[in-house]
């Protein structure tokens, strides 16, 4: 059986190196949503200058993808950080989702849909930090719980080797990190969205809260 990586040792084997060498390094951080990236940037900032990608064509709907943008744009603004943070919003590519998400909306959250999605947005944040000349790329999705930090690794190593920048492996749920995000989310009063993102999952957690509605007979 295969022995599963520590992804947080290895960015911190990665950090440890840029400091001996006394390196600040650019990082293209693709951003899921402002509470997610919380945690990511109060960390990485004081290693990386930053650029925050913010490419989620997957959101629905529209007015929730405008409301996330906005919030992630005063967390930038508000948080304090050792080197300036940049943001960069993708296009709002829609169809691009669906078209990707054919086939498999009656899924599961957590499948294979969901690592086509990974593989999406992960495969945009490579080719802009490619076309920006930036040193990483990352994505601030392992912080969740629900999602799997091994796959999003894989993808990401397997895009760095197509793309010719290097992927900084993290699990960014691992030292307290998701608990942090949450107390940073309380202290800056940031919009926590009760589903991932697409329409697929708001179904499902909509679901799921109308059962357990019904079973409470509320």
């Amino acid at each position: 059986m295969r022995a599963q990586k520590n992804y947080q040792k290895m960015l911190e084997a990665t950090i440890a190196g840029l400091k001996e060498q006394n390196r600040v390094p650019t990082l293209l951080l693709h951003s899921c949503c402002a509470p997610c990236s919380s945690y990511c940037l109060e960390y990485l900032s004081q290693y990386f200058h930053i650029t925050v990608d913010y490419y989620n064509p997957n959101i629905y709907p529209e007015e929730e993808y405008h409301m996330r943008v906005q919030e992630q744009q005063r967390l930038i603004r508000e948080l304090p950080a050792k080197y300036p943070i940049a943001f960069r919003e993708g296009a709002y590519d829609k169809e691009r989702f669906y078209e990707m998400a054919r086939g498999m909306e009656e899924e599961k959250e957590g499948g294979e849909r969901c690592f086509r999605c990974y593989e999406l947005r992960l495969r945009e944040a490579a080719e802009t930090a490619k076309s920006l000349g930036m040193d990483y790329f990352t994505t601030t999705l392992s912080i969740s719980p629900l999602k799997n930090a091994e796959k999003l690794n894989e993808i990401g190593d397997a895009l760095a080797e197509e793309y010719g920048v290097a992927y900084l492996n993290s699990d960014f749920k691992k030292k307290n990190g998701y608990k942090r995000s949450v107390e940073l989310s309380e202290q800056y009063g940031m919009y926590r969205q009760y589903y991932c993102g697409c329409v697929f999952s708001k179904r499902e957690r909509d679901a799921q809260i109308a059962a357990k509605a019904a079973a409470q007979g509320i």
